[in-house]
């Protein structure tokens, strides 16, 4: 006896629209959301919502009107912005401060990550990584206070260069020290918390090639340059771009705590006229047309130089 099978037709499935299935996964992932609100709240308020009042770059300020009600006056506060004499000298400042920390500063967490890479006692290793990591989280405005006693008159550093035929009672005030002791000072701050990066990216790199190097004769120094620079190039290339966009940040606060009227001329940065101007001075409109003039360069800046690594052939942001 034969038994004949019968086909059940299934209905067809109704198509889910491309907005139901977001919600559906959201819906599923609902937790992970909520531990992401904080996050998404945080960039809304204190990243995006400024934004509105960057229209008034373009408008007259007037105390007593709300944003929307102040007269549009174009480009009119730019024009005014350019011509100031101050203008340019704090351009020049605070691209010579940004450039010496970046052509200074950048390799010195660099070298200290490959020297401590090479370090095999371990107690030793973290106890120096420790110290150097503890000024990160100091903010300047303790930090610039204790380097400034150092370098005030009787102060530890200021007595230690009078040996040196230079005038330590005048190291704030002297304008030919002042922009290489906040280069020094950003670097001592911030190179131990730097190295970091470098030491997580030298994790990544395959230990065979270094015991294949050692097989092939090559000491230490050939292993850093021909294995462990090569491994962390991409890391490299990624801070450096990174840098370059924020190379109008000279460092407000630092500047802001450690400089005096008498290093004006090598030291006022964009960000410390901008301070001056709008808050001190109270030109709302002049000073949101400075920070503007800064976040469009930088963003030139970063994005060229994003392109530019690109076509050499190196990993980059995008």
């Amino acid at each position: 006896m034969s038994v004949q099978s019968s086909t059940v037709l299934q209905p067809p499935r109704a198509a889910v629209s491309p907005l139901r299935a977001l919600l559906n996964r959201m819906w599923k992932a609902r937790m992970l959301y909520v531990l992401l609100l904080p996050a998404i709240l945080f960039f809304l308020i204190f990243r995006y919502y400024p934004y509105w009042g960057l229209s008034l770059a373009f408008k007259d300020f007037k105390p007593a009107a709300s944003l929307f009600d102040m007269p549009w006056v174009g480009f009119a506060h730019f024009e005014r912005l350019f011509s100031l004499p101050a203008f340019s000298e704090v351009v020049v400042n605070t691209l010579v401060i940004s450039l010496l920390k970046l052509i200074i500063g950048m390799p010195v967490p660099i070298i200290f990550a490959l020297l401590l890479n090479e370090i095999r006692f371990t107690l030793f290793k973290r106890g120096v990584q420790t110290v150097t990591l503890f000024p990160h989280f100091l903010s300047w405005v303790v930090y610039g206070g204790i380097m400034v006693l150092f370098l005030a008159p009787g102060g530890l550093v200021a007595d230690l260069v009078q040996g040196f035929g230079i005038n330590g009672n005048t190291l704030l005030v002297d304008t030919r020290y002042f922009r290489g002791i906040l280069v020094v000072t950003d670097i001592m701050k911030g190179f131990g918390f730097s190295a970091i990066l470098y030491l997580a990216a030298m994790t990544s790199i395959d230990t065979e090639l270094y015991d294949a190097a050692r097989v092939d004769g090559a000491n230490r120094l050939h292993q850093i340059r021909y294995i462990t620079l090569p491994g962390i190039a991409g890391v490299i290339v990624i801070v450096l771009i990174l840098n370059l966009g924020h190379i109008l940040d000279a460092g407000f606060e630092q500047v802001f705590v450690m400089y005096n009227p008498a290093v004006y001329s090598v030291a006022d940065i964009i960000d410390t006229y901008t301070y001056r101007i709008g808050l001190v001075e109270g030109k709302f409109s002049v000073a949101t047309a400075l920070g503007l003039f800064k976040g469009i360069i930088g963003f030139i800046l970063i994005v060229s130089s994003n392109q530019f690594i690109k076509r050499s052939g190196q990993a980059t942001l995008w």
